[in-house]
C-alpha cells in the first residue's frame, strides 16, 4: 500500500455516530472535546457560523464540509452571541442515520459523523494537521457530500453488510478529505501528510513504508528521493518535523503497536520483522519512542479495552 493508505489502515476509524440535524431560525449548539475522535460535518442547507476553540470563527454555507482531526470543542450557531445548547442534550437520543429537528427546523441542516480512533496513533500520525480542515470548493463539496450521504443511508437502513459498507465509506471519506486538503494546502506546512505531497520526500517515505524492516541509511533514502544526502536530510526535517531515521523508528513503533494489540505474536518475532537485531534492541527503541516497554504498553491497552 501507499503511505496514506497505510496511515488510514492503522488508524482504523470506526463510525461511532452518524446523524443529521435540522434547525430553526435562532440556534446555537456546543460540541464538547472528544480526544481520539475525528469529526466530519457536511452542510446540506442554510448558513451558519463555526467557532472552533483557539481559532477564528468561519461562516459555512450549503455544501461546505469540515473535518476536525483532533476532536476539539466547537460551536455551531446562527448567531455566536446566543447561549448554546449542549450537543449531548440535542443529539443524545439520535439513532444512527436519523435527522434530529431542533428549534422547529427549516433554516439550517447538516449531516455529521464522528470516528473514534486510537488516540496514540492519531496523535503520532495526524497531530500536525490543523484543528480545522474546511473544504468549500464545488468539486470538493460534491465528493464529500456523496460519501457522507451514503454513510447516512447505510446507518439508517440497517441492511445486511451495512456495518462493513459504513466502515469502508468512513475510510473513503477521510481519504478524500485528506487528499483534497493536501492538494490545496500542502504549501510549506510541517507534518507527515504534507510531506507526502512532496514528490521527492514522498518517494523516500514510500520506501520506508514498503520495507519498514530494512535497515535504511540516510544515503539510501536520499537516493530514493533523488536528492543529495544533505539536501534530503534538511528538507525532510523541515517538512516532516523530524529526521528520516527518527521517522522510520516512529513508523516502526506504530506497526509494533498494531501487532502488540491484535494478537499474541512473540516480541522476538515483531523485533525481527521490524529490523531490530534482538528483542532487547527493540525494547530499547520502543521505550525511547513510546515512553514504556512493549509488554507494559500491551497490558495497559488490554486493560483499557476490557474496561471499555
Amino acid at each position: 500500500m501507499d503511505p496514506l493508505s497505510d496511515i488510514l489502515s492503522l488508524l482504523k476509524p470506526e463510525s461511532y455516530l452518524t446523524a443529521g440535524l435540522d434547525t430553526g431560525d435562532a440556534w446555537a449548539i456546543r460540541f464538547g472535546n472528544r480526544p481520539g475522535t475525528i469529526k466530519c460535518h457536511v452542510v446540506t442547507a442554510g448558513i451558519c457560523w463555526l467557532a472552533v476553540d483557539g481559532i477564528d470563527a468561519v461562516q459555512l454555507t450549503a455544501g461546505d464540509c469540515i473535518i476536525l482531526p483532533s476532536g476539539l470543542p466547537f460551536t455551531l450557531a446562527s448567531d455566536l452571541m446566543l447561549a448554546p445548547d449542549d450537543a449531548h442534550d440535542v443529539l443524545n437520543h439520535a439513532r444512527p442515520g436519523e435527522v434530529i429537528v431542533h428549534k422547529g427546523g427549516g433554516s439550517f441542516a447538516f449531516i455529521g459523523t464522528r470516528f473514534e480512533v486510537d488516540g496514540v496513533k492519531a496523535s503520532a500520525l495526524l497531530g500536525t494537521l490543523p484543528p480545522l480542515i474546511h473544504l468549500h470548493e464545488a468539486e470538493d463539496r460534491d465528493a464529500m457530500q456523496w460519501c457522507i450521504t451514503q454513510l447516512m443511508i447505510e446507518m439508517r437502513e440497517d441492511r445486511p453488510g451495512g456495518m462493513l459498507a459504513a466502515r469502508h465509506l468512513a475510510h473513503l471519506m477521510l481519504l478524500r478529505a485528506f487528499r483534497l486538503h493536501l492538494s490545496r494546502r500542502a504549501g510549506d506546512h510541517v507534518g507527515l501528510l504534507y510531506a507526502l505531497a512532496d514528490p521527492h520526500l514522498g518517494q523516500a517515505i514510500k520506501a520506508m513504508h514498503a520495507e519498514p524492516g530494512y535497515r535504511w541509511t540516510l544515503a539510501q533514502l536520499a537516493t530514493r528521493a533523488g536528492l543529495s544526502r544533505s539536501i534530503f536530510a534538511q528538507r525532510f526535517r523541515a517538512r516532516v518535523g523530524e529526521t528520516p531515521i527518527g521517522y522510520l523508528a516512529r513508523w516502526r513503533m506504530m506497526l509494533a503497536i498494531e501487532r502488540l494489540t491484535s494478537g499474541r505474536e512473540p516480541l522476538g518475532s515483531i523485533a525481527n520483522t521490524l529490523g531490530y537485531e534482538s528483542e532487547n534492541s527493540f525494547n530499547t527503541a520502543f521505550r525511547r519512542v513510546m515512553g514504556c516497554s512493549p509488554r507494559r504498553y500491551a497490558r495497559t491497552k488490554a486493560i483499557r479495552v476490557h474496561v471499555a
